[in-house]
């Protein structure tokens, strides 16, 4: 894949609700909105243009006075964070190759290699959407249903998503499930996407899907209506996201040993 990075677009949908993290995208992160920190590392990424697709004016409010960042107000029904930006290339008028990333509005710490990265991954492929991953090391890491594993195919692209664990080591799980056996493929998904701007339109035409709606995983609307997703290995590490109040504390103790 080229070491060169094409100009990309950052969308970030920020959507005020959120069950287990009330007002989530204001919440602040020593004193700074998750929102605008996310908005920050967007344009730290080199994008050549950041809209934040918001579904409440105070989103909106809070990224008042931020150079550089767009604000798209969008409806408040959207299915995924994928449809919301649907409706942002739809008012921006993107051209239908444009390379989109999609940064989630709770990645406040997301590096920028990596939201370069995942816009190569786009450019050096022929499929219509692109994602990263990072190995697994750790069986607890595995067996959590909150992280997303994957499989891939040997050209890189994605064979399947899901909050089991993937793949099943039959043999040495069969034996013992504390720890992992070495030589598997164990890969956790990081939320991050890139998309061509046409295809972002035909996401949100496609109809929602059993294992999208079984797995709660947008992505697999894209993979059962036949799209492939490619897959890069992330060049530096994420940092897990924010969805809830003990994750947020865990934020501001991680930004203070940045300091």
């Amino acid at each position: 894949m080229s070491n060169v990075v094409p100009p990309f677009i950052v969308a970030i949908p920020a959507r005020y609700g959120s069950t287990r993290l009330p007002a989530k995208p204001l919440r602040a992160i020593d004193g700074v909105p998750m929102v605008v920190r996310v908005a920050q590392r967007a344009l730290q990424a080199g994008a050549s243009q950041v809209v934040v697709a918001v579904d409440d004016p105070r989103i909106a409010d809070a990224l008042a006075g931020q150079h550089g960042v767009d604000v798209c107000m969008t409806r408040n029904d959207h299915a995924s964070g994928s449809d919301r930006l649907a409706e942002c290339a739809q008012h921006y008028g993107w051209a239908d190759d444009s390379i989109v990333v999609n940064l989630q509005g709770d990645e406040p710490f997301a590096p920028a290699a990596g939201i370069r990265a995942v816009a190569q991954a786009l450019a050096g492929d022929d499929a219509p959407m692109a994602t990263l991953a990072t190995p697994i090391i750790d069986a607890e890491e595995l067996f959590d249903p909150n992280v997303v594993k994957l499989v891939r195919a040997a050209d890189g692209r994605a064979l399947y998503f899901s909050r089991a664990p993937l793949p099943w080591a039959r043999d040495a799980f069969a034996a013992d499930r504390n720890a992992l056996p070495s030589g598997s493929p164990f890969l956790r998904h990081i939320g991050i996407y890139a998309y061509r701007a046409g295809f972002l339109d035909r996401y949100s035409r496609l109809p929602r899907t059993p294992l999208e709606q079984t797995e709660s995983l947008e992505q697999l609307r894209v993979l059962e209506h036949g799209h492939a997703i490619a897959v890069r290995l992330t060049p530096e590490p994420f940092p897990p996201g924010i969805d809830t109040e003990t994750d947020l504390e865990r934020a501001e103790l991680w930004l203070r040993t940045q300091h």
